[in-house]
């Protein structure tokens, strides 16, 4: 499932190329033909995320709301106005892409988008590109209140990161006896974390993937609040989770250089850029302790069992 940096991802995008346009919104495949309708013809005014949910907000008062779920994915192209990720989302073979999404030689000689591929849920189209959703969890026309009561529910975003996010995510995390590993998943806690964040920042911290939330300082809280902060804003600068530092990558380097380059590649992600995500069976990066890999609440973990003691 797509982790809350790429639906941060997703809302800039739709705010750079949709921002401000009048769009046709259609269904070509048929599932979500009353909402389109109530879409078509009307402006982008705003992109927004919270966590894994999408908000396109149109200038009638209505939204889009989208959650991409485990298979969900946006495709995208257009002519050369129109750059930006040709896809953003899952399944991984789709992945994201970081080449342009032109698709044309020039702005003139576009031709409009090309034909459906496959069961499109909704198609967004406007004079310079279009944008196809396939496969989510959640495609649906609401008002604006409906839109806010889907926050509401939401636990804080590090991506938002407003004033007082960093305490109330550590009073819910202390307020339960569940494992630390299966709140971080928890939407109603924390948003946007998925099995990568998860595992890597708990490595980071060296927490204990099955402490009681109950258990963990409010200090300690806090500080994972800001690596995840910091770790989820860097995913969003490089379209991807790199949690580990350069030295751990192929070949070595410390290069700053490298990491642009990393960025410009197709990367495997869990070779070099993960400390225990799927690496289970290997020999810890830090201690060389074999990485543990176990299910909790239905989701793999992955964890050292020496280093997070």
């Amino acid at each position: 499932m797509p982790e809350g940096h790429s639906v941060r991802r997703l809302a800039r995008q739709f705010g750079d190329v949709f921002g401000g346009r009048r769009l046709a919104v259609s269904s070509p495949q048929g599932r979500f033909a009353a909402g389109a309708a109530l879409l078509d013809g009307y402006t982008l005014v705003a992109a927004d995320a919270h966590g894994k949910h999408l908000f396109l907000h149109f200038d009638h008062g209505l939204v889009l709301h989208v959650h991409l779920g485990l298979y969900g994915a946006w495709s995208f192209g257009g002519d050369r106005t129109f750059a930006g990720a040709s896809s953003i989302g899952a399944p991984r073979r789709v992945g994201e892409r970081e080449t342009p999404a032109a698709a044309d030689d020039g702005g003139a000689s576009y031709a409009g988008p090309p034909p459906p591929v496959g069961a499109v849920r909704v198609r967004l189209a406007s004079s310079h590109g279009w944008a196809d959703l396939r496969g989510a969890t959640t495609c649906a026309a609401i008002t604006a209140v409906e839109a806010a009561a889907v926050s509401a529910r939401l636990g804080p975003d590090p991506l938002r990161n407003v004033r007082g996010d960093a305490a109330r995510f550590a009073a819910r995390l202390r307020g339960r006896r569940t494992p630390l590993a299966a709140l971080l998943m928890d939407q109603a806690v924390i948003a946007g974390v998925g099995n990568v964040y998860r595992a890597e920042v708990l490595f980071r911290r060296r927490l204990d993937p099955w402490l009681p939330g109950s258990a963990v300082e409010d200090a300690a809280a806090r500080r994972l609040w800001r690596e995840l902060a910091v770790l989820m804003n860097d995913g969003v600068a490089d379209g991807r989770i790199i949690t580990t530092p350069a030295r751990y990558w192929s070949g070595g380097s410390a290069d700053p250089q490298q990491r642009i380059a990393l960025k410009s590649a197709e990367y495997p992600e869990a070779a070099d850029a993960h400390y225990v995500y799927k690496r289970e069976g290997l020999p810890c990066r830090v201690c060389r302790t074999t990485v543990l890999l176990a299910e909790l609440a239905g989701r793999k973990l992955y964890w050292c069992p020496s280093c997070q003691a």
